[in-house]
């Protein structure tokens, strides 16, 4: 029976699930969010150019320091207004992003009132964080002076990791309820994978994650003390079955077991380490070309706008680095959770479900250039591979 198990069949067989109109609209939904990337970074940088022309980051900062020298109030202040600006200035190209495109594809529910408030609460939880980590910055900028870069990309590095540990308890509750998985055969299989794993098991949640979006997921977040098994309610309302839960359930583990997250943080602060080292050095021609008058160098908060648009474009360029350090990260999980878990076909199911929103067979450089996961297809394949490595195991066994 192994020798007649075709690896190649059974993908197709999987990925022919969906009917060929199915999967042009994944097509349409995902090349499109390829240039979203591209008119995202465009409009962060109008925004930038706009509020640094008109000077009322200058105008600020001025006043604030009229008769004393105060950085600190002047860099949070300065900061936090520029925050707002840039939530109004975008607000409809993110109505029209995160929200017009995934309800005209079939991806929320939500109706607009509801994104709005969540957009404001978002907003104001961004605001403090990013004003936090940005005043620390320009602290670093004026007491290090050339070597800021270098202690910026330890700061990111540090700001991040207490996210993932905070987010759990603070941020995540704002915006879902999480409710104990019931007792049952789903709740006794998770259990025992995080106990063969090593992953804590006290906390095992299924949230309203179909309140936002109509995308089949689940996660493991936070660390240490913080660490949760979460599942949102979309898998269930698309038929998951036991062998789906505990493949996508045990890809998070592997997530958690191998620690991605810190990597993935440590990956981000190096990221933020290089950017910042060019925004040194970029910094003073960008800002001439912008035509604006009034900052005094890099250490005026008023300049802001000018790192957000060098930031911008630094982000546009890197993002294929950054998809192919996450795309790796998600291969490494689904081979934890064959090893680990062994549900090949429970996991080809469910990722036959995430289509809608994922294209299932770029190009290779499609693929390099703008997906953040593999592509469904060679996740399936992957895991039909696998089926057939067993199969052939279990036969000489």
């Amino acid at each position: 029976m192994a020798q007649q198990f075709d690896p190649a069949a059974a993908t197709a067989a999987y990925l022919a699930q969906l009917p060929p109109g199915a999967h042009a609209k994944a097509v349409a939904y995902t090349q499109g969010g390829h240039w979203l990337l591209l008119w995202g970074a465009l409009v962060t940088i109008l925004v930038g150019l706009l509020v640094l022309r008109s000077g009322l980051l200058v105008r600020l900062r001025a006043r604030i320091e009229g008769r004393k020298a105060r950085p600190w109030l002047a860099a949070a202040a300065v900061l936090a207004l520029y925050a707002l600006l840039e939530t109004l200035l975008t607000l409809p190209w993110t109505i029209y992003s995160e929200w017009w495109r995934e309800t005209a594809y079939g991806l929320t529910s939500q109706p607009l009132g509801g994104f709005l408030a969540e957009l404001t609460l978002n907003t104001f939880i961004v605001l403090i964080v990013s004003v936090l980590l940005f005043s620390l910055l320009y602290w670093l900028i004026r007491r290090t002076a050339e070597r800021w870069w270098l202690w910026g990309g330890g700061l990111v590095t540090g700001f991040i990791i207490v996210m993932m540990v905070l987010a759990p308890v603070f941020v995540q509750p704002l915006f879902n309820t999480y409710r104990e998985a019931p007792a049952g055969p789903v709740r006794d299989a998770i259990v025992e994978m995080a106990v063969a794993g090593g992953v804590p098991h006290d906390k095992i949640y299924i949230y309203d994650g179909s309140k936002q979006s109509n995308r089949y997921t689940a996660n493991v977040s936070g660390l240490f003390g913080t660490a949760q098994i979460a599942m949102s309610d979309v898998m269930f309302a698309k038929g998951a079955d036991l062998a789906e839960v505990k493949a996508v359930v045990g890809h998070e583990m592997g997530h958690y077991v191998h620690m991605h997250s810190i990597w993935m943080a440590l990956t981000f602060g190096g990221l933020a380490l290089v950017s910042f080292f060019l925004i040194a050095r970029l910094f003073t021609p960008v800002f001439k070309l912008t035509g604006a008058k009034g900052v005094t160098g890099l250490s005026d908060p008023a300049g802001f706008p000018a790192i957000s648009i060098i930031l911008a474009v630094l982000g546009l360029l890197g993002a294929p680095i950054i998809f192919s350090v996450t795309r790796a990260v998600e291969t490494d999980a689904d081979r934890y959770s064959l090893q680990h878990v062994n549900e090949p076909d429970g996991l080809a199911r469910a990722l036959v479900k995430t289509i809608e929103y994922r294209a299932a067979t770029p190009s290779k450089l499609e693929e390099t250039l703008f997906y953040d996961h593999p592509a469904v297809g060679s996740r399936v394949r992957m895991a039909m591979d696998w089926k057939a490595a067993q199969a052939q195991v279990d036969e000489v066994s």
